[in-house]
Formats: C-alpha cells, sequence, structure tokens
C-alpha cells in the first residue's frame, strides 16, 4: 500500500513539473479568444492572397492557409466612422444614426444604447481591449471604455486630422490642416502623447501591436477580445526605419509589409502561449483604398472606384478568418457576406444574447464550418453620404440608382502624400450589374433583366421603408440616434 501511494505522490509531482513548463491554453470551446484586425483604407487587391504585386504579405497569407478567404466581403460603408459603427455592431451604420467620419470635438458619437462586440462579450466575462484607431466620437462619454472596452491605447479619430501638412511640415495658418487640434495618443480615458511627426506616425504599427500582444500575455488564462483597428494604410502612411526600402512599391509596400510582420508577431506570441487553437483571428479592412494619393493609396484588385463610392473597390474588401482546428483550412468563400455579420457570428459561437435592439448581421457560422454550398447572406444595401440608399443587391445582382458620387476616373492622381482630384458630385446613372460576370461594373445590362431590376426595386422599396432614402426624401421608421454630446 504504501508502495502505491508513493508512486502515486510521484506521479502528481511530476504532473505538476510538466504543468508549470506547458503554455497555459483557453479550452472552453464556447469561449474562444477573438482577435479583430481592422485596417484603414486597405483595398481589395492590397494582400499578395488577394493578387497584389510586389508586395509580399506571407503571414496574413498564411492566415488564409489556415482558414477562410473571403472574396466577396463588404464593408457597411466606405468611409471611417460609418465602418466601424457597423463592425462594432452588427448594424448598418445610417440605423445607428452614425454617418461619414467624424471630425474632432464631434457633437455625437455612438450612442451608449448600442450594444458593441466588447458589450456582447462581457456576458462570458471576457476581458476586452482596444488598440488603434477609435473614430466614434472623441468625447469622454463616447471613448471605448464606455463601450464594453476594458483597456485603450490609441487615437480618437483618422491620423491625417492634425496640424501637419502633407509634407509633414506644421500647417500654416489659414489652410484646412491648420484648423485640427494636435493629435493624441490616449490611455483609456485621457491623453498620454501626442503624435506630431511623420516619425511618430511610423510607430503607430508596432506601437498598438505590441500593446496588444501585453494585453493577450496578461489576459492568457480567461477569454479575451482583441480588437486592434490600425489608423493605416489611411494616409499619411509611413513605416519604420527597419522597412523602408524593402519591397518594391515604394513607402506604401514598405508599410503593408510592415503590418504584415506584424500580423505574424501575434500570430507567433499565439503560438508560443498555447492559445493558438482556441483564437479566432478576423482581418478585414473599413472601406477601399483612398486612390486620389496615387502611390500611396492601395489597390482595388480592378474593382470600379474607391473609397468613398458604393461602387465595389470602395466596399468590397479583403477579409481572412482563421481558427485552427475549428474551421477547416485552405477554404475560399465567394458567398456575400459584410462587416456587419462579424457580430451575430460571434454571438452564435460564443453562445451570448444579441441585443435587444434589432440588428442587420446575419450568422456566418455554416461558412466557417466548410458549407460551401450555402449563403446565408441574399441582400444587401449599400448606403452613403448620411442616408442616401445608392445601391442594393441581391446575391450577384448589383442595381445602382441615380445618385451624386464622389469618382476618381480621369482624375489624375495625387503623388507622395499630396492628394489628386476626387470630384464629390459626379452624377451615376441607374444601372443594372451581374458581379458575376462583371465585377468591374462596367456593363448596364438592366435592358436584359427588367424582371431583376422588378426584384431589386422592390427590396430597395423594404429598405426604404425601414430605413430611410435621402435620394428619395424617405424618413425611414426605423433609424435609431447617435449620442449627443452632454
Amino acid at each position: 500500500m504504501f508502495k502505491k501511494i508513493k508512486i502515486l505522490v510521484l506521479a502528481l509531482v511530476l504532473l505538476t513539473l510538466h504543468q508549470s513548463n506547458t503554455p497555459v491554453k483557453n479550452t472552453a470551446s464556447d469561449s474562444p479568444n477573438i482577435i479583430l484586425i481592422f485596417m484603414d483604407d486597405m483595398g481589395y487587391g492590397d494582400l499578395s492572397s488577394y493578387g497584389a504585386l510586389d508586395i509580399n504579405t506571407p503571414n496574413i497569407d498564411r492566415l488564409a492557409s489556415e482558414g477562410i478567404r473571403f472574396t466577396n466581403f463588404l464593408s457597411a460603408q466606405a468611409v471611417c466612422s460609418a465602418s466601424r459603427a457597423a463592425i462594432l455592431t452588427g448594424c448598418y451604420s445610417n440605423r445607428i444614426g452614425i454617418t461619414g467620419a467624424l471630425f474632432p470635438a464631434s457633437p455625437i458619437g455612438l450612442n451608449k444604447e448600442e450594444t458593441t462586440i466588447a458589450e456582447l462579450l462581457k456576458q462570458k466575462n471576457y476581458a476586452t481591449g482596444i488598440f488603434g484607431k477609435w473614430h466614434l466620437g472623441d468625447a469622454p462619454e463616447f471613448l471605448p471604455l464606455n463601450h464594453g472596452f476594458d483597456e485603450y491605447l490609441g487615437i480618437p479619430y483618422s491620423n491625417d486630422m492634425w496640424p501637419v501638412n502633407y509634407d509633414g511640415a506644421p500647417a500654416l495658418a489659414g489652410t484646412n490642416k491648420h484648423r485640427f487640434p494636435p493629435l493624441p495618443l490616449i490611455r483609456n480615458h485621457a491623453p498620454i502623447d501626442t503624435i506630431s511627426t511623420l516619425e511618430d506616425q511610423a510607430m503607430l504599427t508596432s506601437k498598438f501591436t505590441d500593446e496588444a500582444i501585453s494585453f493577450i500575455r496578461r489576459n492568457k488564462k480567461k477569454p479575451f477580445f482583441a480588437y486592434i483597428p490600425h489608423p493605416m494604410p489611411h494616409v499619411p502612411i509611413n513605416a519604420s526605419a527597419a522597412f523602408r526600402g524593402k519591397s518594391k512599391q515604394g513607402l506604401y509596400g514598405d508599410m503593408i509589409q510592415e503590418i504584415d510582420y506584424n500580423v505574424g508577431k501575434i500570430m507567433e506570441v499565439l503560438k508560443k502561449e498555447g492559445l493558438e487553437n482556441n483564437t479566432m483571428i478576423i482581418f478585414t479592412s473599413d472601406n477601399g483604398p483612398w486612390l486620389n494619393f496615387g502611390n500611396h493609396a492601395g489597390n482595388t484588385g480592378g474593382l470600379r472606384e474607391g473609397k468613398g463610392s458604393s461602387f465595389e473597390g470602395g466596399q468590397r474588401v479583403p477579409c481572412i478568418i482563421r481558427w485552427k482546428g475549428k474551421i477547416p483550412g485552405g477554404l475560399v468563400a465567394n458567398q456575400l457576406a459584410s462587416t456587419i455579420d462579424i457580430l451575430p457570428t460571434i454571438a452564435k459561437l460564443t453562445g451570448t444574447a444579441l441585443p435587444n435592439k434589432k440588428i442587420d448581421g446575419i450568422d456566418l457560422g455554416e461558412i466557417l464550418k466548410g458549407n460551401m454550398q450555402l449563403s446565408p447572406r441574399k441582400n444587401f444595401l449599400y448606403y452613403y453620404r448620411k442616408n442616401a440608399l445608392e445601391a442594393v443587391r441581391r446575391d450577384n445582382w448589383k442595381l445602382v440608382f441615380e445618385h451624386p458620387s464622389r469618382s476618381y476616373l480621369n482624375q489624375a492622381p495625387g503623388v507622395d502624400g499630396f492628394p489628386g482630384a476626387a470630384p464629390e458630385n459626379i452624377m451615376m446613372a441607374e444601372a443594372l450589374y451581374d458581379l458575376r460576370r462583371d465585377p468591374g461594373e462596367q456593363y448596364d445590362v438592366k435592358s436584359y433583366f427588367p424582371e431583376i431590376v422588378k426584384e431589386l426595386k422592390a427590396l430597395a422599396e423594404e429598405a426604404r421603408a425601414d430605413l430611410g432614402d435621402d435620394l428619395q426624401k424617405i424618413e425611414g421608421a426605423n433609424k435609431r440616434l447617435a449620442g449627443k454630446v452632454k
């Protein structure tokens, strides 16, 4: 008997020693860690896995090879604040009163009555952190810690909202840039530093990545949600010294490759900490590229127009989701999907309750399981400006309504950080596009398919009754108000 007890004690000691040297694993299958990396103005064609030329993104490409790559994934709107409100709440941003890009000292922000992904995950006691650009209101009551996040390091709005000229020199009095206050770096509730130079901008990618890594390590024993909305490739762009001159696409390529390197750092930390198989990584962008910035802008992959437009170049973005051991590797999803689908998908896989208020997202869980025959999302509404319904889509059919639009066509782009022209009120004619055959939206086929036009116009009427339409001067019954500064 004594010998058996001695053997048992020895076994327990050995087990304890083994566990002390083994990375801690969060193994609860219904509480996966979630990392959401949200780029700013990254185009559909900016990653080598999406056809980028002379830009190498091996780490992000590995996410795609080990997970699922979406080819028909749409941002909710082609502009900063609206797209961020949408991904965090699962709503078309015009439903919740956030449109356009909010400026410093904005009188509005994300309403406290809306539920963010961070607040949703608090049902399961997730640790929540944001590291990067917020842009949903810079007044104290709108900052991230009032929307479900435990910690925050970042900038409150876009990195070009600062009193610095396009060449990096201080903005002169009387110029557009001079009206902006200094760009603050905020920790939790208060500024701790100022982003004053292009060299300061160059350090943002690594700074926010390192902070996210610290958060991951500090919370590895419990489920966590790390939201990493990088300020770039929104202009002004820059890369740290170690990455300059490393790509064949100039500073823009250097900066994208630095982002890829930092994504790789996160992947490596997950592996070392034993968290790789219980962490879902989502990588996507807020909208397409700001094309009038020329060689400091991204690539639409041949899609029409770019940021600030409801054509595909403005709203179709890369999206890659990896969850090793749960999502089959190497999948390509051609089904229609959107950033507004992220929240309900996370809710379903974590077993958390959806918000009480109406949302617009759809659970993509069946696609993540590898069901390439199922298309959960059938329709999509292309809203822009304050509340203009510029197009509607059903499957691969897209009906564009007559509307004034930003257009980059036939405009000479800028160079080396300076913008070219991008007229805002070019009239676009009503047209029907078959995106399966014509993703560049070049050939109007409405005269061939009147029954499709009729179906899509009926879908538009439903949308107008629900959300309104400034183009038709319809208010809509189910819009909610943004938060207002007290």
